[in-house]
């Protein structure tokens, strides 16, 4: 396919070539992942995915350490009560503030424990 034929589309990377999906061990392999978002907190930075086509299995979006979230201006609400009104509770939902973060009883934290160590969001418009 030619790139202007792609223009607009997502290639869905999250299964192997028999339709299955990747292994844990396959997802650790993975450096990054770009994927799309349902809508945008700008009040909190955070992200929501539903996993619709453009963001793949929940699995993709945290095993990987670099995770590229690309969202549409008009995707990004103010607050958490207006993005709440957008979203389908029946939909699996991760919401995602940037890098997990924890200390341990000494107080050092880790960032990146739970989830992608990195997070870039680009916002177009």
């Amino acid at each position: 396919m030619e790139p202007s034929q792609a223009a607009g589309m997502w290639l869905r990377r999250d299964t192997g070539e028999d339709g299955s999906p990747l292994s844990p061990g396959a997802l650790d392999e993975i450096d990054a992942v770009v994927t799309a978002a349902r809508v945008g907190i700008a009040t909190t930075g955070t992200i929501v995915l539903d996993h619709t086509e453009d963001q793949g299995r929940r699995a993709l979006t945290l095993v990987p350490d670099q995770h590229v979230c690309v969202i549409r201006a008009d995707q990004v609400v103010h607050d958490v009560p207006e993005a709440v009104a957008l979203l389908d509770p029946a939909r699996p939902l991760t919401w995602i503030s940037g890098p997990s973060a924890t200390s341990d009883i000494e107080l050092d934290r880790v960032e990146g424990v739970h989830g992608p160590r990195v997070l870039d969001v680009v916002v177009v418009g």
